[in-house]
């Protein structure tokens, strides 16, 4: 059985430990600083096994020793963000710990395939690729999933129509300044513009944009983590079941879509291997003026970054 660890036992990193567990996946390992909590997760959800007849092995850990021999790092720790705070806000705070929790299970699983969720996301998983000095291919950070999984519940909740007949594309950085893509999301094949006036569908596109935020208003407290940890889920499976499944997620960029040295939402195609190729989209006037703005935003987050951390 492959072996899972999951760094951050919160809502989000638990959560993700249940969607794997009920698939069968593999073994897991839950991380977190506080004594006690990822032990008292992990042995809940091993009771439910039984009950739902899954074989697999839950532990917990406030030690890095036990992520030893992982397949695929999954790092959701991090501070949470809270009404008002943008995703920058985090980069102090989260830099620290990201660098850490990449550092650490380096040494117990150096060859393993890491999943950033932590924000600011592209940043966060820029620091992890630099700081480990692991190869691009092996880092991805998780965004564009959760984006386009929240355009496709909105045009459902819009349309009437089943979410298995929609599909949308989210690219850009993980923020305000992500870019829908309206060519190429549909409906059973009929564009997404072509099927819903210009204001309906310009109100879908801003309440996606603000998806998160809406979250973090309503909860008070936390931050979304159904949605993001099933998108992670969704990650794993096809990297442990090697299915080259191509979906939007933050990739290390050298020279595709005109960027470099940086992490953006593109589409991806994900293996046993990781990252097996970034997919190329042809983008319209708009898309790439929303393209290069989001572009943009994140490149300003990580000279940030490398202003705040010595990084190679």
């Amino acid at each position: 059985m492959p072996k899972v660890s999951i760094i951050g036992a919160g809502m989000t990193g638990a959560t993700t430990a249940h969607w794997l567990a009920e698939r069968e996946l593999a073994d897991l390992v839950l991380v977190d600083v506080l004594e006690g909590m990822p032990q008292g997760k992990a042995l809940d959800m091993f009771e439910a096994m039984p009950i739902i007849g899954k074989d697999v092995d839950i532990v917990g850990s406030n030690s890095y020793e036990a992520t030893k021999g992982s397949d695929i790092i999954v790092i959701t720790a991090g501070l949470p963000r809270k009404p008002g705070m943008s995703r920058d806000d985090l980069l102090t705070a989260n830099a620290g710990i990201v660098g850490k929790a990449t550092t650490e299970t380096l040494k117990y699983s150096p060859d393993a395939i890491y999943v950033v969720l932590t924000n600011p996301l592209d940043t966060m998983a820029y620091l992890a690729m630099k700081v480990g000095n692991i190869p691009a291919n092996r880092i991805i950070g998780q965004a564009g999933i959760l984006d386009s999984a929240r355009m496709r519940a909105f045009v459902a909740m819009e349309t009437g129509v089943s979410v298995e007949n929609i599909n949308c594309y989210v690219l850009g950085g993980h923020g305000d300044e992500m870019v829908p893509l309206t060519q190429h999301s549909n409906i059973a094949g009929i564009p997404l513009r072509d099927y819903l006036p210009a204001d309906r569908l310009e109100a879908i596109l801003n309440r996606t944009r603000k998806g998160g935020g809406e979250i973090v208003n309503l909860l008070k407290t936390g931050s979304a983590f159904y949605a993001p940890s099933a998108a992670i889920a969704q990650m794993v499976e096809a990297i442990l079941k090697d299915k080259h499944l191509i979906v939007p997620c933050a990739a290390y960029m050298q020279g595709e879509y005109g960027l470099k040295d940086m992490f953006f939402g593109v589409p991806v195609q994900l293996g046993r291997n990781g990252i097996e190729r970034i997919v190329e989209y042809k983008l319209d006037a708009d898309e790439q003026s929303a393209f290069d703005k989001s572009a943009a935003s994140v490149k300003e987050t990580i000279e940030a970054l490398k202003n705040l951390v010595k990084l190679s």
